[in-house]
């Protein structure tokens, strides 16, 4: 079904297979090289930039040190909820965001070595962190904070079955399952939470696991209640001038009617049109980089850097973009924003973890929820990637997005308020 290919992953081949790690860190290369990469290969730039950001999450889950290694750095603010739950955000939060590009074939190129490597590490370390005595055990049990990330790891499920799902043992299903089920012990706050709730009870339907049939909905129901117009949905009764609408709302809205959708549980029509929301609240995503290759540090969560563009990223991936924004602009616009924030001094620690802040290193600009697990949501803005490189999303030559067009006094396309 054509709604759900954004969902469904591509077959794979040779899951096992020894990759020599000399071989992986030559293709990675250090960081100066990477600044080097050249503007006419994007994707080379991507891809070598997500490997640098997420292997060390995925690397040290995989080598059972997640929490020995991972720098606990929390917001000055921070308030009384367990600083352990960093753990699990930062697990939730990468997987999903790496989850489109793990589900492309194995090959032999540069790109295939890194994404193997990644992948098979980020199995093993599922594999190792929900076994018994684990010294990465995540964090279910306590606060609310583990509702949202289990979220995301559901997501990552759903992103990429065959390759992040399918692969992991029995027993580590069954852990799983059983600490999405132990959730529903919490309910999720009145605003965007109400998605987490509901993409969790998706992935378990999805899975043919008995669901919570009201928290599955609430979601769904309350945020399409919340509806403000032109692509944008309240955060609650009010609307929020933030990103929410890219970190969650969006994304997850339409990742669950997907799968209610598939069950036969939605009518194609309601899936029809979160989509069509989400594709405008994606067009005006692009018309706020500037020429420059900036956006506004807006709202709250601004410590999630790119991850404010999951939303246009997605429709990227899904192959929806509208008529009037190219995939070619898109490409060159985000890649341009990435430039300019992921090679700036102090975004990465000397080992290649996110540190806090928005360009650069500034923990106080990030807010009293925020640690270092929390930064990883900004992987979320790299989900074109599992558009193999043929797609013209990454073959078609650079092109000006609308507002470099726009201050460069060339033609550009108008823009008018929708009502649906």
């Amino acid at each position: 079904m054509e709604r759900r290919k954004f969902i469904g992953a591509l077959s794979l081949t040779g899951m096992l297979g020894v990759i020599d790690p000399k071989e992986v860190v030559a293709i990675a290369g250090n960081n100066e090289q990477l600044k080097l990469e050249k503007a006419g290969n994007d994707r080379t730039y991507w891809y070598k930039l997500l490997y640098k950001m997420a292997n060390p999450v995925v690397s040290n889950l995989a080598n059972g040190t997640l929490v020995k290694n991972m720098p606990l750095i929390t917001s000055p603010t921070f308030d009384s909820r367990t600083p352990a739950v960093s753990y699990l955000e930062a697990v939730g939060r990468c997987y999903a965001g790496i989850a489109p590009w793990l589900a492309l074939p194995d090959d032999h190129t540069e790109e295939g070595i890194l994404r193997k490597k990644l992948r098979l590490d980020a199995i093993k370390g599922l594999d190792s962190c929900f076994a018994p005595n684990s010294p990465d055990k995540l964090n279910f049990a306590k606060d609310h904070q583990p509702i949202v990330d289990a979220a995301y790891l559901a997501q990552t499920f759903l992103r990429a079955p065959e390759a992040l799902w399918k692969p992991l043992k029995s027993e580590t299903k069954e852990a799983i399952i059983t600490a999405f089920k132990s959730l529903r012990n919490r309910k999720p706050f009145k605003s965007n939470w109400l998605l987490f709730g509901s993409i969790t009870e998706a992935f378990l339907l999805s899975i043919g696991v008995p669901h919570d049939e009201a928290r599955l909905n609430e979601g769904v129901d309350k945020l399409n209640e919340w509806y403000k117009g032109d692509g944008w949905y309240g955060d609650g009764p009010n609307l929020a001038f933030d990103y929410y609408n890219s970190f969650v709302i969006h994304p997850m809205m339409v990742d669950t009617l997907a799968v209610m959708l598939s069950k036969g549980l939605v009518k194609a029509e309601r899936y029809d049109l979160a989509l069509k929301r989400m594709q405008r609240y994606a067009l005006g995503q692009e018309r706020m980089i500037s020429p420059e290759g900036t956006y506004p540090p807006i709202g709250r969560s601004i410590t999630y850097r790119t991850g404010a563009f999951q939303a246009l990223a997605q429709v990227a991936l899904m192959k929806k973009l509208p008529n009037t924004v190219s995939p070619a602009q898109v490409r060159s616009a985000l890649t341009k924003v990435k430039q300019n924030m992921y090679d700036t001094p102090g975004t990465f620690d000397k080992m290649n973890w996110l540190q806090l802040g928005f360009c650069g290193h500034d923990p106080e600009i990030a807010d009293y929820y925020t640690s270092t697990g929390s930064l990883y949501m900004a992987t979320l803005s790299f989900l074109p990637l599992g558009l193999p490189a043929t797609d013209e999303f990454w073959s078609a030559p650079a092109a000006d997005w609308t507002a470099k067009k726009a201050w460069a006094a060339k033609t550009f396309p108008k823009d008018y308020h929708v009502d649906f």
